[in-house]
C-alpha cells in the first residue's frame, strides 16, 4: 500500500502512548487467555497493545504474550508472517523441523506457513515476547506434532 493511501486511513488523532507498568503489564490493557480452544496450549496469556481492542486503525497489531514456566503455545501454522521480539526470560522456539533457544533481545521472524511453537520448559521465569502481525490475517491451523 502506498504511503499516501495509508495516511488517509489513519486519522492523526488516533496516535497514542501505551504506558508500561511494573510486572510486564501496560496501562488500560487487559491480559487475556491465549486462545479460546483449550488443549493445544498451556499457561499462555495475551495482551493487545496496539490494534484490535483499542480501535487504532493500524495495518498491524502489536501484542504481548507471556508463557509461564512449563507452558507452551499452540503448534501451528498460518498464511501470515509475524515478528517476535523477546523481552523477558528464555524459551525454545520450534520453526519447522528445527528448535532454537531464544532469550531477551532475540528477534524471531516466522515465515508464512512455517510450523511454529514457543515452549518454556524450565524457566526460571515466564517467557515474554512482543508479537507484531498484520491486522488482516488468517486463523492459525493446528498441526499435530510429528506430521
Amino acid at each position: 500500500m502506498k504511503q499516501e493511501k495509508l495516511n488517509d486511513l489513519i486519522p492523526a488523532d488516533k496516535s497514542k502512548v501505551v504506558k508500561y507498568k511494573d510486572g510486564f503489564s501496560w496501562q488500560d490493557t487487559i491480559k487475556k487467555i491465549y486462545k479460546d480452544e483449550p488443549g493445544s496450549w498451556r499457561g499462555v496469556t495475551r495482551t493487545s497493545l496496539i490494534g484490535g481492542a483499542d480501535e487504532v486503525p493500524a495495518p498491524f497489531h502489536l501484542r504481548y504474550f507471556e508463557v509461564e514456566v512449563g507452558g507452551f503455545s499452540s503448534h501451528e501454522k498460518h498464511a501470515h508472517q509475524h515478528i517476535i521480539v523477546v523481552v523477558r526470560g528464555q524459551a525454545k522456539v520450534t520453526l519447522g523441523d528445527r528448535q532454537e533457544a531464544v532469550s531477551v533481545g532475540d528477534v524471531v521472524y516466522i515465515a508464512p506457513w512455517e510450523v511454529h511453537q514457543f515452549h518454556n520448559p524450565d524457566g526460571p521465569e515466564p517467557f515474554g515476547f512482543l508479537c507484531m502481525v498484520p491486522a488482516d490475517r488468517d486463523r492459525p491451523v493446528l498441526v499435530e506434532k510429528g506430521s
